[in-house]
This record gives structure tokens, sequence and C-alpha cells, in this order.
């Protein structure tokens, strides 16, 4: 491939301006959902994603659930359109996450659980999609124009503007705080040096570990090796990869442990170290581990955060392993931007 920057490259350098585009654009959408939410009093949330938007909802269950202490359930769009059933959500706040607002199963089921009485919210890219029309409120994320197939600051936008609302809705000021912050932490972590980590990677197979919100992050990472690599990336909490998927580790066996500065870092540490012991190659995003390869990665100011700064981080890392693979992150083979699935 030529030298040239990759689109997907151009959008990764982009995100902090985009999160602070976000930050600067969003506050009143963010402000009235919130109050209009709080009013509402919701006993649960329910999201409606899929792909990396469903990642994002994966990031935003553990927000609520360590933060507000209300469970979130990820609810299959097919639930409506396949199979035509109606799913009870009164009381419930649901979260529809789509960058582009348009594939009609994500609206559906947004219409549905609206119709059983939830109050639904769309985070898009596309203010003006069918997603956003069918809403009680749309957050926008402000990503702008995002061209490669690879989504990347979409995905992260959709974080920060989920994680804020979340964050509203506790009114908890500290958070609060590092998310204005995000944009100086995030430009840091377009510059941290993950070399080591994408030479170790000449096979066809790797995994990536998370655990709490990294494993969300976790999810992301093992997507994009498989959609921009053409690598056979498998995902796991660090509570299961030691039972049955620790079979397949042998001698230099790749795998990248997302950590963040939480309650979980020390166990994802272990077992980081333990995978090691077993012969694979572990990078991590913590100075915790002792056998495994310590990864340069940035910590935020407050631990919910440290996750997206680790996403932003391993982007550049995944781009650079397509571009050594002579493989075009923006137009990976057999996809397209927008999937409308029925």
């Amino acid at each position: 491939m030529s030298k040239t920057l990759t689109q997907m490259r151009r959008e990764i350098d982009e995100i902090p301006v985009a999160v602070d585009r976000l930050l600067t654009e969003g506050a009143t959408a963010i402000s009235d959902a919130a109050a209009d939410i709080r009013a509402l009093d919701p006993r649960f949330l329910l999201s409606v994603a899929r792909g990396s938007s469903d990642h994002a909802c994966t990031y935003l269950k553990y927000a609520s659930e360590l933060l507000l202490g209300l469970p979130m359930a990820s609810v299959g769009p097919s639930i409506k359109s396949i199979y035509g059933v109606s799913v009870a959500a009164e009381g419930a706040l649901c979260l529809s996450v789509s960058q582009s607002g348009k594939s009609p199963d994500i609206v559906r089921l947004t219409e549905a659980f609206a119709a059983t009485g939830a109050y639904t919210v769309a985070i898009t890219n596309n203010a003006t999609s069918p997603l956003a029309q069918a809403t009680s409120a749309t957050l926008p994320i402000h990503a702008g124009p995002e061209l490669s197939v690879a989504a990347t600051k979409t995905f992260v936008t959709s974080l920060v503007a989920g994680l804020w609302l979340i964050a509203e809705l506790k009114q908890d000021e500290e958070l609060l705080a590092a998310i204005r912050a995000l944009p100086q932490h995030l430009a840091a972590a377009t510059r941290c040096d993950w070399s080591a980590a994408a030479d170790s990677i000449s096979g066809q197979s790797l995994f990536t570990l998370g655990r709490g919100p990294s494993w969300a992050i976790s999810n992301e990472a093992a997507l994009k090796f498989k959609e921009t690599c053409q690598i056979h990336a498998e995902s796991y909490s660090s509570a299961e990869v030691l039972h049955g998927p620790v079979s397949i580790i042998g001698q230099g066996f790749p795998v990248i442990a997302f950590a963040a500065g939480d309650a979980a870092e020390d166990s994802i540490a272990e077992v980081a170290d333990a995978l090691a012991d077993k012969g694979a190659r572990v990078f991590a995003t913590t100075q915790r581990v002792k056998k495994a390869d310590h990864l340069p990665h940035v910590r935020t100011d407050h631990w919910i955060t440290d996750p997206v700064a680790a996403i932003v981080s391993f982007y550049g890392m995944v781009e650079t392993v397509a571009v050594a693979r002579n493989i075009n992150p923006d137009a990976p083979r057999h996809l397209k931007k927008v999937t409308e699935t029925v």
C-alpha cells in the first residue's frame, strides 16, 4: 500500500477534536434529556445496537450498573424485526446507539420500546435519521463525517455521549470534570507507541482481554482485528479465559489485555502474567504486570474514562497492523459503511 495516510488514521487523529466538539456543542441535548430522565426515575435501562455500537452499549451497561446502580440489558433487534414480539418496557430508559441511525431493525425495536412505555434516546451521528425521529430525545455525537468503513471517532464519541448522560443523571461533578478533560488525554493517547505489540502479531489468531468497562473495549478491539486486518481475534473476560479458551495458548500466541485504573486492574494483571507463563506473548495496559509486557497508556482523571483512552491508542496500533499486512482498513473486503439490517 501507499505510505499516504489512510482515512482511518486521519479519523483516529481527529478523535480528540471530535470529542471536544461534542463537549462544546452537545451540552443542551444532554442536559435536556437528563432532566426528563430524572423526572421519569427509571428502574432499569435497555440498549439497542449492533457491532461497534453494541460494544459502546456494553461499556455504558457497566457505567450504569457501577455508577447508577441500575441494571442495563442489551435486547436483540430481531426480537421485533424477525420474531414480531413486543417487550414490556414501562419505566425503562432505552439507549439506542447507531452511527447512521438508518438500520430498520434498530429503529423498529426502539419504536416498540417506546410503545410499551420506555423513554427512548438515540445516540447517533445523524440527527435527522429515522432513529433520531423515532425517539424521545436525540444525543448527536458531533463526530463529523466518518468515511472509513471502520468506525473509530464515532465509537469514541458514542462512549462519551452516553457516559456524559449517565454522569449528568448522577450529577457526579468529579466524573463530569473528567469528561471535560478527555480531549487532552485522548490527544496523548494517539501518541502512545504500541509498535512492539503490532510487531508480535504475525499469525491469524489472537486474544483480547478485559474486565468490567475494559471488557467492552476488548470486544471492540477484537472486532477491529477481524474487520481491518483479517485476523481472527476473540475477546474474553479475564475471569473466563483461564477456563476453556486457555487451551489454545501456545508459544508466542498474541494477547492484548486492556486494564483501567479500577478495581479490576490487579486481577487482569494476574491473568496476563498467568498467560505469559504459559508461553503467550502478552501486552497489557497496566504497570502491575510482572511477566507480561507493559503497553504505554494514558490514565485519565477517572477510572471509568480510562478505557476511552485505551481504545484510542489501540486504534492507532490496529491501523498499523492492517497497513503492514497490505490491507486497506478504509475499505475492508465484503463490508460497507452502513449496514441496514431488517
